[in-house]
């Protein structure tokens, strides 16, 4: 994962916390949290594929 798409998580997880601060909906919340746990992942293994 470079840092650009790395940033790019990132971002689009405030997006939808943004989202889901404007609308309430649980559904956003859990795919931003989900988004967020995928960059983190991303993040620390470098985004490598195994295989």
């Amino acid at each position: 994962m470079g840092v650009l798409a790395f940033f790019a998580g990132l971002l689009l997880t405030v997006m939808g916390l943004g989202r889901w601060h404007e609308t309430g909906s649980p559904w956003w919340l859990a795919g931003s949290i989900a988004l967020l746990v995928l960059v983190l992942i991303g993040g620390m293994t470098g985004g490598k594929k195994t295989g």
